[in-house]
């Protein structure tokens, strides 16, 4: 069968600010079809032409990867694609939690729940005739109006079985994320995570089960990076690279033994880094420079609630353990959880201009499907208009501020911790490119003429509705 695995485009164009990477979701179930069916994958991030004149009907089945903020675009493109003789699946976090609202469109004929490879490869040689319906496992389809559901395909336990990402198949020149100036791309090393945290989805579709890749098939994978396509700079892009502290450790010694001259990223808890500062040392040592931690608040009681069982103390040793080793940061906020006022999220702010990671992202707490939060906040709801859930934009009720507040308070937030003098200069390129209304803001503190700072604000209104930070090492 031809397959088309479609990657619809982000609503905030990312590639504005330099961050451009490969879907290896996608690239992954290629990875698993090819062997016997013909597959594409086209990333209307960088690929032209646009969605709207694709040609989708030349394929038999159009597969599409969808998150939530993605989920509007994503159906447009099924509506084409369906309308063009197709037979349209989709896959990813929303529809695996909200399977009827994408069935019950007409425009999508099944949905693939949470991991993919098995579920989606069941179904492919269902349809081509090679597998009865009654094996097909992990998949949602309409009938007689009712949604129906095909028991779930077990997760993947053994991930060193899975072929490495159909990286030939993605146009990979047109990717041009850098970290510290060499061109980047982009691993997954493990899947599943036990935090269960209440804001993420991620326990719900990976599993709460930590499932990693073993350290010598992840070096094998950077070595076809590094070798073949000459890569330099390294993501790893899991949930948490580090909750088995042995296996970083074991990965970056390979990567040292190997001689490389390779820079890379991962994403770490605070708790990890104060219990085991032997292993950043290692880390830091076979080239890693840049971690995305979640610190979230500078509230005991707001961790507490968001289930992330973590410290708020022990962040600013983490800190220090990661500038001892010259490995930057991009630490995570959120604001808004709905109890909170605005001295609580003054006091996050607070913390992140204490804490002085080199990037900072304040996000506003929004309840993705999946997520416990979901479940918890459904009579907060203030719109199901899922563009907005992008963790810039209020989309429940609070309870002592409102949604104009909650803006303001993000952009309070975004302002007070980049416009101090040195971060300003610490981050000039970024400011401009990818914080929120800043530039806009720059400008105001020395522009004279009063019609320049009207201007100005409007443009910082329109700004801070629509753009919005993305998770970036660069």
């Amino acid at each position: 069968m031809r397959i088309l695995l479609v990657n619809p485009p982000a609503g905030f164009s990312y590639g504005v600010l330099g961050i451009s990477r490969p879907p290896l979701g996608l690239a992954y179930l290629a990875a698993v079809l090819r062997d016997r069916h013909e597959v594409k994958i086209v990333d209307f991030n960088v690929e032209r032409p646009p969605w709207s004149k694709y040609f989708y009907g030349g394929f038999d089945i159009v597969g599409i990867s969808v998150d939530t903020s993605r989920f509007v675009g994503a159906l447009k493109i099924a509506r084409l694609a369906k309308k063009q003789g197709a037979t349209v699946v989709m896959g990813g976090p929303h529809v695996s939690f909200l399977d009827g609202e994408a069935l019950e469109s007409r425009a999508v004929d099944y949905v693939v729940r949470n991991e993919g490879e098995r579920s989606f490869l069941s179904l492919v040689e269902y349809l081509s005739k090679t597998r009865p319906f009654e094996e097909v496992r992990g998949v949602s389809y309409l009938e007689d109006g009712s949604v129906r559901r095909t028991p779930n395909a077990p997760f993947i336990d053994d991930l060193d079985a899975v072929p490495f990402p159909a990286r030939d198949l993605l146009p990979l020149k047109l990717y041009k994320e850098k970290m510290n100036g060499r061109l980047m791309t982009t691993v997954v090393t493990s899947r599943g995570c036990p935090y269960n945290c209440e804001f993420c989805s991620s326990s719900e579709f990976f599993g709460v089960r930590w499932r990693a890749r073993s350290a010598g098939n992840i070096v094998d994978e950077v070595g076809v990076l590094y070798e073949k396509y000459g890569y330099r700079a390294i993501s790893f892009v899991d949930d948490n690279f580090t909750l088995n502290p042995a296996r970083a450790i074991k990965v970056s010694e390979m990567i040292i033994a190997k001689g490389w001259d390779v820079i890379w990223a991962a994403m770490t808890r605070v708790d990890t880094i104060v219990k085991h500062p032997e292993m950043i040392r290692t880390m830091a040592r076979a080239g890693f420079r840049w971690t995305f931690i979640g610190f979230e608040s500078g509230s005991q009681e707001a961790l507490d609630a968001y289930g992330k069982k973590a410290q708020v103390g022990d962040a600013l040793l983490a800190m220090e353990i990661l500038r001892e080793n010259n490995v930057e940061v991009t630490g995570a906020f959120i604001l808004g959880a709905p109890g909170e006022t605005k001295a609580m999220m003054r006091q996050t702010i607070r913390f992140a201009r204490r804490l002085n990671p080199r990037r900072a992202q304040f996000s506003v707490l929004t309840p993705y499907p999946g997520s416990k939060l979901y479940t918890d906040v459904q009579d907060r709801l203030l719109t199901r208009n899922w563009e907005l859930y992008s963790g810039m934009h209020p989309t429940m009720r609070l309870d002592h501020i409102s949604s104009a507040g909650m803006r303001g308070i993000q952009f309070e937030a975004y302002s007070t911790f980049y416009l101090r003098p040195s971060k300003a200069v610490e981050n000039v390129s970024y400011i401009f490119k990818g914080v929120p209304g800043l530039s806009g803001q720059l400008a105001l503190k020395f522009m004279l003429t009063p019609a320049a700072r009207v201007t100005t604000y409007a443009m910082l209104g329109a700004w801070r509705w629509f753009a919005g930070p993305p998770r970036s090492f660069s």
